[in-house]
Parts: structure tokens; C-alpha cells; sequence
């Protein structure tokens, strides 16, 4: 398959006789046989790990599969719920692993959004990351009720490998296209509407509203609204931490109801709740769910970079093709 090709030599850089480890569930299985066979023509230290599917993404996997995500030099995170925001991620890349996650990924999505120009896609985040690490005040609004702003004040955007994950350490989605920054916590207020998906929800036929002060969610309001309180509740108080706002750039994704896709297309933007600890915040509890925005306009220390889903201060050129 071109695209498991394209994951393990280009982004993922696998080398003969590193030690390369799949983790996936049953969900995904099958998926993860592709890359399977594929990393066996590359290394012959492969293994392949199945996991029970955690109920909310950011669970910790059991103990004896975070000790071996220690051991590999590289690893593909294959899996119904995401490990991407999880404190054995962390430490294994603390450890020097390169980790690529594909949290929810469909075939679909495989044939669409990885074979793309990854150079180009770099050098179009690196200078979205450059507004935002600049940046200090951050405001979204969009036509169907998202009006909300906080400060990013001294945190530092990520996103800039842009899917090649080839130094010790490194980490990020695939598909990949987006740019991210851990908001200020304490410092998010308004509403933000959510009309595309929602982790742990999945495509929304109906927009979610969430409303916050002092950087907490403190009401809900939409069709699935009780599910997505009873996620939270699940986690404690700092679950509803407004942990991450992200902005999508890969222009082969599209809205398709599935988070790890719909946040990186291009036209989005995207708010987390719960942990940030990954990514430069504070909050460490056992969920990260994303709410995705469409058609926003997004304002930095008052200067538009996006309207209506348009980016205005840059342009993406032809990014993903």
C-alpha cells in the first residue's frame, strides 16, 4: 500500500534494525496489518501490540505496553481512542522514540491526506506557528454562535514537523496539517460551537455549544450534550480546561466526521478540553477531546488571519499537492 509506504519511510524515517512497534486494538487491526507488513521489508524488530479500546481518548494503555513503547526506536499508534496526550507517550518520547498516532483513521482517509507535499506543508505551518508564537490574545467567532477569546501569551505553537517525525522524540498525528498552542489556562471566555465533530461523539448533525469562563466548560448545550457531560464528569474538573485551540492546513483532508481528519482540513479550526501537558500546558487528567469549528475567523492580537474559513494574512500554496 502507497500509503503505509509513505507513513514508515517518509514520515516516520524507519531504518534497518530499528526496533519499531504498532500498537492498534480490534477495531483497527486490520488497518494495521498494512504497516505491519510493510515495516517488515524495512526492520526486522517489529512488534505489534493490541490493546482493549479505552472508553475516551488520553487513557493510559496498560502498564506492560508503556514499558515497551519505552524500548522502540519508532512506533505507529494505530487505535480507536488516542494515546497521542498520554504520559507513556510522553515518556517515550522523552526517551528519544519517534511516535506517529492515527487515532479513528479509516482507509479513506489513508488514500486521501497522506500523499501529500510535505515540504510545502512545513513551510506554510512554520509561518502560522510564527503568528501564533508571536502572538498574545486570540479571538474566534463564527455565523453560528462561536464568540470566544483567551490568551497564548508565551506558549509555543506545535505542528511544525508537519508529519515527518525523523529526530529522536518527535511526535504528532497522521494525517498531519495542522497548527496547535496550549491557550493560557484560566484566561478562555465565551462560546465556542462545534459543528462538524466531537471526540467521543463523533459527526455532529447538530452544532454543540460550549460555554466557558475562566478557562473551564461550565455549560453545554446541543443534542449529545449529556453524553459529552458524563465524558467530562468521568475525568474530574481540570477535563473541562480549554486545553488546545488548533487550526487545520492540509488541503487533502476534508470534513468527513472523523476528528483526526476533520481537524486537519482546511477551513476549521478546532478547541480541546482536558490535557495539555503534552504541549506546552498544565492540565494532566485522562482525556483530550476536540470540539471542530467550521468556517471560522480567527483574530491574534486583532490582526485577521482567517474569515470564514479563508485564510487572509497567509495563504497556503498549494500546500498538500
Amino acid at each position: 500500500m502507497l500509503y503505509a509506504k509513505i507513513v514508515l519511510k517518509k514520515c516516520l524515517c524507519l531504518k534497518r534494525n530499528e526496533r519499531f512497534l504498532i500498537i492498534t486494538d480490534s477495531k483497527l487491526c486490520r488497518i494495521s496489518m498494512d504497516f505491519l507488513n510493510q515495516a517488515k521489508k524495512i526492520t526486522d524488530k517489529v512488534k505489534l501490540i493490541k490493546i482493549p479500546i479505552a472508553k475516551v481518548n488520553g487513557v493510559e494503555p496498560p502498564k506492560d505496553v508503556a514499558e515497551e513503547m519505552m524500548k522502540c526506536d519508532a512506533g505507529l499508534f494505530i487505535t480507536a481512542k488516542s494515546l497521542t496526550h498520554t504520559q507513556a507517550r510522553k515518556n517515550a518520547c522523552e526517551h528519544g522514540a519517534r511516535i506517529a498516532t492515527m487515532p479513528g483513521i479509516n482507509k479513506g482517509i489513508l488514500k486521501r491526506a497522506i500523499k501529500i507535499n510535505y515540504a510545502k506543508l512545513k513551510k506554510f505551518n512554520m509561518k502560522l506557528a510564527g503568528i501564533l508564537n508571536r502572538g498574545k490574545k486570540v479571538s474566534i467567532k463564527t455565523k453560528v454562535g462561536t464568540d470566544i477569546n483567551f490568551s497564548i501569551k508565551g506558549r509555543k505553537a506545535y505542528g511544525t514537523n508537519s508529519g515527518i517525525y525523523n529526530r529522536k522524540g518527535s511526535f504528532g498525528n497522521l494525517p498531519s496539517g495542522e497548527v496547535f498552542i496550549a491557550p493560557v489556562e484560566g484566561t478562555a471566555n465565551g462560546i465556542f460551537v462545534a459543528d462538524a465533530s466531537f471526540a467521543g461523539i463523533g459527526k455532529l448533525t447538530k452544532p454543540i455549544s460550549v460555554h466557558v469562563k475562566d478557562g473551564y466548560a461550565y455549560e453545554i448545550i446541543g443534542n449529545k450534550a449529556k453524553k459529552l457531560e458524563m465524558l467530562l464528569d468521568s475525568a474530574g474538573k481540570n477535563a473541562r480546561n480549554i486545553a488546545e485551540f488548533g487550526i487545520g492546513t492540509n488541503k487533502k483532508a476534508k470534513v468527513s466526521g472523523i476528528v483526526l481528519e476533520d481537524e486537519k482540513a482546511i477551513g476549521t479550526c478546532h478547541i480541546a478540553l482536558g490535557n495539555n501537558f503534552g504541549f506546552g500546558g498544565k492540565i494532566n487528567v485522562p482525556l483530550h477531546i476536540d470540539g471542530i469549528i467550521k468556517s471560522p475567523s480567527i483574530t491574534v492580537d486583532g490582526k485577521k488571519i482567517m474569515e470564514f474559513g479563508r485564510f487572509t494574512m497567509i495563504k497556503p500554496r498549494k500546500s498538500c499537492r
